[in-house]
């Protein structure tokens, strides 16, 4: 990795950070997920910073930008968009939704129906949407980071497995520690940190660094430890549902993509372990013959991390 590349990558971290406080795990973990092409899922209750770090994200590097809000009666088409006829000339055209923007915000995605969340999946997966037989290309780069509250609360509609498949990462937010909490009240009497936030690269970058992530080595040892891990996620009986294909290769994604932003053109153990909770947690299914009290993502979490504890690390 060259000095240019590893000085932007470490503004983009500030300048998140200038927004974000005490919340360098949450900042790293959503530059993975840019830098993997992938998409992210951050779930927690309101008010700790879900929606603000998309927007100190997409204020980081120059893109188009645009927030939807979830609701129950948001319809397909105010996602994607939709046709009209223009009488001018006698034809129907297509006018853009605001899915075409480089960062696209799914606030509380889980407020609305499935039907609605469903409108994400073309987009998400081949970043494209096909409406009336023709195909449109989004642009790039491109990348949906959704928000959802806990499913607890009321009004919510979970999300398909086939939904939370396409997600590359999820991750939680968590409460503040006292003393960044503090830091946030200070400022809040001042001028609105986001207010401040300038761009620190272009979108020609971040698809440069894309590009540049898919060079990354991965040994072969690292590759059986992650599928040794994978193939406990099918053979256990505490799980229904164990990690797909997609998921092994949403994986070594986010390796190459964690290691290129520490600076790496190689992987190393470390950069699987560390991500095998926000990448698998939400793709397998605790049977309920072994559920607890615990939350079922807390009951898939303790499951993989014992898991990964049991698996041997190659040195």
């Amino acid at each position: 990795m060259t000095i240019t590349i590893a000085s932007q990558i470490a503004q983009l971290r500030q300048s998140i950070a200038t927004v974000i406080k005490g919340k360098d795990e949450a900042i790293g973990l959503a530059i993975v997920a840019l830098l993997a092409r992938g998409h992210l899922l951050i779930e927690d209750v309101p008010g700790v910073g879900k929606t603000t770090l998309a927007h100190a994200l997409a204020r980081s590097f120059n893109c188009s930008f645009q927030r939807i809000q979830f609701t129950s009666d948001l319809l397909p088409s105010d996602v994607v968009g939709i046709s009209v006829f223009n009488q001018t000339q006698n034809e129907f055209e297509f006018r853009p939704g605001p899915v075409f923007a480089n960062i696209v915000l799914a606030d509380e995605i889980n407020r609305t129906t499935p039907k609605t969340q469903s409108a994400l999946l073309e987009a998400m997966n081949e970043a494209q949407v096909t409406m009336d037989g023709r195909t449109h290309a989004l642009p790039q780069p491109f990348m949906v980071m959704a928000t959802q509250n806990p499913i607890e609360h009321h009004g919510t509609y979970p999300l398909p497995e086939s939904q939370l498949d396409r997600f590359l990462l999820r991750i939680r937010m968590g409460y503040p520690a006292r003393a960044s909490e503090k830091e946030i009240l200070r400022n809040h009497s001042g001028q609105a940190p986001m207010d401040g936030m300038r761009p620190v690269m272009e979108a020609r970058d971040v698809l440069a660094m894309q590009e540049a992530v898919r060079q990354v080595r991965v040994d072969d040892s690292l590759l059986d430890y992650a599928l040794e891990i994978v193939e406990g996620t099918r053979r256990t009986e505490r799980l229904t549902m164990g990690v797909s294909p997609r998921g092994s290769l949403m994986l070594h994604r986010a390796a190459q993509a964690r290691a290129f932003a520490e600076g790496r053109d190689f992987c190393l153990p470390d950069d699987f372990k560390q991500l095998i909770l926000p990448v698998f947690a939400h793709r397998v299914v605790v049977n309920t013959r072994f559920a607890s009290i615990q939350k079922k993502s807390e009951q898939a979490e303790a499951i993989l991390t014992e898991l990964v504890d049991s698996t041997h690390v190659p040195l």
